[in-house]
């Protein structure tokens, strides 16, 4: 089968959506599985490892690890166990190595596999946004590292027919998530049923919360800034409800080039695996008549606070991404399990990025550093109000007053 030069893949994150849906394409093209790393999900793994045959899988919650263990012992498949585990299999030999990991967790596995000469196909915004010098430092856009957002890939792609300083800006598209349109006021009372509903997208609850607080499109503008090497001045966002248009590129002189298609991860997938390669992908194609208009809106950063904290992280600088990464992985942690409202966690992530005071250069320690102190923040601010809330005896609380 014709391909790009790599033979095998290793995938990290492999239970969840984009893991799923990058060893669907993986098998497709007839890439061999060279290891399978997970988070907790023991039993999809297992599945995927008898299926796929992997010389290793990885399990980062030690717990899951004793019954893995026992129901592969019929294999020779090894398996290894905990976070550092993660980083092992990363940095296996192999084609290239898919991170799909979800969170800041998925910093410490690029590192590793770009470190052992391993390419990475790129899912796990978190490493740029959190640790961007530190990813840009070992790796180079399109030889060592591809892409699979599919906004991002959208403008590696459209940046390939010129060169690089006649690029003036990007138009980085959003859904607008399924809250689109409303206001501070009527998102008071939002589930986490409702948060999980997105309009054109099928991802794991942490992405999806995020999607609808405008947090990930705040991650993404970061992570455009770090993957591309621009300022904040040069990347605009625009609300475009159909995501057809995944994103676009301005250049100096007028034009923009835009990338279209389906909303559907496997076209992205498959180009950073193929890449320079492009192979027929299995599922719907783009008919512009079947959707007849498409829009353009600009973002709601009143409402939607989340977003405008990434803003003012990514003018801040240094360490402030992280800061902003770190206080929405903690308060999406929280309203998932029912302990903040909807709305408190973009007043949480606005608070850490303004109140901090953080310092230090891009290092994996101080990078760490900073991701723990904004994860406290978050749960000081809570336990404070709390705290609050009882003293007032009014069975309720605002985790920061606004």
């Amino acid at each position: 089968m014709v391909r790009s030069g790599i033979d095998n893949i290793t995938v990290l994150g492999s239970t969840g959506s984009v893991g799923v849906q990058a060893l669907a394409v993986a098998e497709a093209r007839g890439f061999k599985i060279t290891a399978l790393a997970a988070g907790s999900n023991a039993s999809l793994l297992e599945r995927q490892a008898r299926k796929y045959r992997p010389k290793a899988v990885a399990i980062a919650d030690k717990t899951a690890y004793p019954a893995l263990k026992q129901s592969l012992a019929d294999t020779d498949i090894a398996v290894l166990a905990g976070a550092d585990s993660v980083c092992e299999v990363g940095a296996m030999p192999c084609g290239r190595a898919v991170n799909a990991v979800v969170g800041i967790a998925g910093l410490r596995p690029t590192l590793a596999a770009l470190e052992s000469g391993n390419s990475v196909a790129l899912a796990n915004k978190e490493s740029l946004v959190a640790g961007g010098e530190l990813v840009m430092s070992r790796g180079v856009l399109g030889e060592s590292i591809f892409p699979i957002d599919s906004e991002h890939s959208a403008i590696w792609q459209c940046m390939q027919s010129s060169a690089r300083e006649d690029v003036k800006g990007i138009i980085l598209t959003a859904s607008g998530g399924p809250f689109y349109g409303m206001r501070r006021d009527d998102l008071q009372n939002v589930t986490t049923q409702q948060a999980l509903k997105h309009p054109n997208w099928d991802m794991g609850a942490k992405i999806t919360t995020d999607c609808a607080t405008l947090m990930n499109k705040g991650l993404e503008y970061i992570e455009a800034m770090r993957l591309f090497g621009l300022t904040h001045e040069q990347i605009e966002i625009v609300v475009h409800r159909q995501s057809i248009v995944h994103s676009a590129v301005q250049y100096n002189d007028g034009a923009v080039i835009a990338q279209l298609g389906v909303p559907d991860m496997r076209q992205a997938i498959q180009y950073a695996l193929t890449f320079p390669r492009r192979l027929p992908v299995t599922g719907k194609h783009l008919s512009l008549t079947d959707y007849g208009s498409l829009t353009f809106a600009k973002p709601d950063l009143d409402t939607f606070i989340c977003l405008s904290a990434c803003l003012l992280a990514a003018k801040k600088g240094g360490l402030y991404p992280c800061i902003a990464n770190g206080a929405n992985e903690q308060a999406v942690s929280l309203f998932l399990s029912g302990k903040i409202g909807f709305l408190e966690i973009g007043e949480l992530v606005m608070a850490a990025v303004e109140d901090l005071k953080i310092d230090g250069g891009c290092t994996l320690d101080a990078v760490e550093a900073a991701d723990r102190a904004a994860r406290e923040f978050v749960l000081t601010k809570l336990r404070s109000c709390v705290h609050s809330s009882k003293a007032r005896n009014d069975g309720g609380f605002t985790a920061v007053p606004r």
